[in-house]
């Protein structure tokens, strides 16, 4: 059995002053992302009856499964690192894809998502970390998707803005710099007319440990979990 089918008592006082804080702390346009991998369909629940409608899950298998389990309204979010043969998992029903990578990934997400009839917005990863687990696009790279970004090729998906993590460091320096690059390459696809301003305005950056850093910089949605869930038994 997974472990996220394990339901567990929950204190949903306790949980409820969480997600109070944290939801509290954050500018009101900006999106909280509660990040849910491995969470049990009653954690989940009991968080949407809080009020909260964005969920972030990490692996396709278990998004698919716990999807059908919970309200139809939920905004699902893939925050993953997503291979193209798990795209089919999720395509169906998916809110958002935060994680797209390469030209490859997005013809997956095109045929998938024109076999289920939908339009998907994705957001493009940058790299921005110095360390090798990271995943995302070179600045290069990343620009020259976009230049030759074609409505023909990719009709079912709309690209909506950039998707960054941080180094895991304590350097505040560091992680503040990794975030102001990716919203100074931002605006420079903005000016430099590559797209357009009014579509392409999100930024998917910070998580627990670096939440402020990223709101300084300018982050539109923030995926945050365990100072809203509390450490996984």
């Amino acid at each position: 059995m997974n472990t996220w089918r394990q339901e567990h008592p929950i204190d949903t006082t306790k949980l409820a002053e969480r997600y109070h804080r944290v939801r509290t702390a954050l500018p009101a346009h900006v999106r909280l992302i509660a990040v849910s991998k491995t969470r049990t369909v009653g954690e989940i629940k009991a968080l949407y009856d809080l009020g909260q409608r964005d969920f972030g899950e990490n692996y396709p298998q278990e998004l698919r499964d716990k999807h059908p389990l919970l309200p139809p309204d939920i905004r699902w979010h893939f925050i993953g690192h997503l291979q193209r043969n798990k795209v089919k998992y999720v395509v169906p029903f998916v809110h958002l894809i935060h994680t797209v990578d390469s030209a490859d990934l997005l013809d997956e997400l095109e045929k998938r998502a024109a076999a289920a009839e939908r339009t998907l917005d994705v957001l493009i990863q940058l790299r921005i970390a110095r360390e090798e687990t990271k995943y995302g696009m070179s600045e290069e790279d990343l620009g020259d998707l976009l230049r030759t970004w074609t409505t023909e090729r990719w009709k079912h998906l709309r690209p909506i803005g950039l998707m960054g993590m941080a180094s895991l460091s304590d350097d505040h320096h560091l992680v503040k710099a990794e975030f102001d690059g990716l919203a100074r390459f931002q605006r420079t696809l903005i000016e430099e007319g590559i797209v357009n301003a009014d579509i392409f305005r999100e930024f998917s950056m910070g998580m627990s440990s670096d939440v402020d850093i990223s709101l300084e910089a300018g982050s539109t949605m923030v995926r945050i979990g365990t100072a809203i869930f509390g450490e996984r038994s």
